[in-house]
């Protein structure tokens, strides 16, 4: 299995780093790509620097490389994960804006027909957000803000991330063994 992994300058970097993590452990081809803002998130919030978050990954594309492989839909994948995603990157990938490796590899996701989950961090949100959800969802873009779910009754941080990191990697029919799943009353 191969994914593209990417992580824009939205508010959560630390659920791109636990899919990365996961990802690892899965034994996922991992091929990762980081706006310029995304790295300022990683540092802002996390103890993680950009070198530590590339190790995760087994490629790493600068995002003004528009020549890199996943750019093309000859190159094959499984989907396309951004955790955190903009509403920039949103913006941008609704009205086909390609302008750096992050968009592009997600506009050639949508093209091919490909699994694209795109994690959106922003609240409150606007009309301009909610239709720029709307035009992606129609086209079957999975809209996953990382919302968490109290039935696990989480007793850290942690235990939030994990498990949203767990309903977005269901998303590409991968199970980690810490994930709940609602079992019902």
């Amino acid at each position: 299995m191969r994914i593209i992994v990417g992580i824009s300058g939205a508010s959560g970097a630390i659920y791109a780093i636990k899919v990365l993590e996961e990802l690892k452990k899965q034994k996922v081809e991992t091929h990762l790509v980081v706006s310029d803002w995304g790295e300022i998130t990683i540092k802002t919030e996390t103890s993680y620097f950009l070198e530590d978050v590339k190790s995760l990954a087994d490629y790493y594309y600068n995002c003004k490389d528009l020549g890199a492989p996943i750019s093309s839909g000859s190159f094959p994948s499984d989907g396309m994960v951004i955790v955190p995603c903009s509403m920039k990157s949103l913006a941008g990938i609704a009205h086909g804006y390609a302008d750096n490796l992050l968009l592009r590899a997600a506009d050639v996701t949508i093209k091919e027909q490909r699994k694209l989950v795109l994690v959106v961090r922003e609240t409150p949100l606007n009309p301009i957000h909610l239709e720029n959800m709307l035009i992606l969802s129609r086209i079957g873009v999975i809209i996953m803000p990382p919302v968490p779910s109290f039935y696990v009754r989480a007793q850290s941080i942690d235990d939030v991330v994990e498990q949203t990191v767990g309903k977005i990697l269901q998303q590409f029919s991968i199970c980690i063994p810490r994930f709940q799943q609602w079992g019902g009353q």
